[in-house]
């Protein structure tokens, strides 16, 4: 140790630099696997009982529609939105808007109030909702995003008054529209897989959603008044002839391909477009849910 000291006078005097004992070093463990994307889970979230929603909620009643994607559900946004007591703006997506904490105090602060992360963010969706249906001076609201479809479950909790609207199509035609849509992103058997994913979610919130209504695409363009009826009645509405007569200018031109649905609907001349697919047409992956949802014979 004297030696040591020795040298390290030396060494600091002429080159500024002192000897260290090295620390020990100790030997690599094994790599962690880097975590890997994935969904986050559903947070913790508690139901407002109805005494509470006077507090909790400020949407009253508000209106969902089901459905897979390319199954018509723009064009019965539009006829609703016609509607003097009805808004329905464009998807609004609010399932992706998520809350988190910045600390562990706010988030012991807020469960204090009893609002866990899951509560937080049904706040923030009832308020956006909310504010959209304020500035359209009307009464309720209609939101159609499909992948709310998968989510039915936390919509179903966060409004216990909600309505549901089920809106289904031809299985194959939903396919051929996903596909046409953007050839090549998907091809149509790629089309098909991923659009019946959106499928069996609408198909299981039919199942786990009570009282709710079920349209067809293709029962609307061929008697809209007659479906517009049954849909008013379910919604506790009067049916107003304005609906089938849908689509200001502004409207029409955020829409693309939805200019003349106008006329066709008033003059009873709108049709689907093309065939229900014929039952050799059927592809294996679409039979059980064209079989679900009575689309054979």
């Amino acid at each position: 140790m004297n030696l040591m000291r020795s040298l390290n006078r030396a060494l600091s005097a002429t080159t500024g630099l002192q000897v260290r004992r090295a620390a020990a070093v100790a030997p690599p463990g094994p790599k962690k696997a880097a975590a890997k994307p994935g969904k986050r889970p559903t947070p913790v979230y508690r139901c407002p009982a109805p005494v509470d929603l006077a507090t909790d909620r400020l949407l009253r009643e508000p209106v969902f529609i089901m459905s897979p994607v390319r199954s018509g559900s723009t064009l019965l946004r539009m006829l609703l939105n016609a509607h003097s007591r009805f808004h329905s703006p464009h998807e609004l997506h609010i399932r992706r808007l998520e809350v988190d904490f910045g600390s562990r105090l706010s988030q012991r602060a807020m469960s204090a109030l009893d609002l866990e992360r899951g509560d937080l963010e049904h706040l923030l969706w009832d308020r956006v909702m909310h504010r959209e249906l304020v500035r359209s001076g009307k009464d309720f609201i209609v939101e159609k995003t499909p992948s709310n479809a998968f989510v039915y479950r936390r919509i179903r909790d966060c409004w216990p008054d909600a309505r549901f609207v089920f809106l289904l199509r031809h299985p194959v035609s939903i396919a051929r529209s996903w596909h046409e849509g953007d050839p090549g992103k998907r091809t149509f058997d790629e089309a098909a897989a991923d659009a019946l994913r959106y499928m069996r979610a609408v198909d299981n919130a039919r199942k786990g959603i009570t009282g709710g209504h079920t349209l067809r695409y293709e029962d609307i363009t061929a008697g809209p008044e007659k479906e517009m009826r049954r849909l008013c009645a379910f919604l506790d509405v009067d049916f107003e002839p304005s609906m089938l007569d849908y689509g200001r200018k502004d409207d029409t031109q955020v829409v693309k391909g939805l200019g003349d649905w106008r006329d066709k609907i008033r003059t009873g001349r709108v049709q689907s477009g093309r065939a229900l697919p014929a039952e050799d047409e059927i592809p294996e992956i679409l039979r059980p849910m064209c079989e679900a949802w009575g689309y054979t014979s």
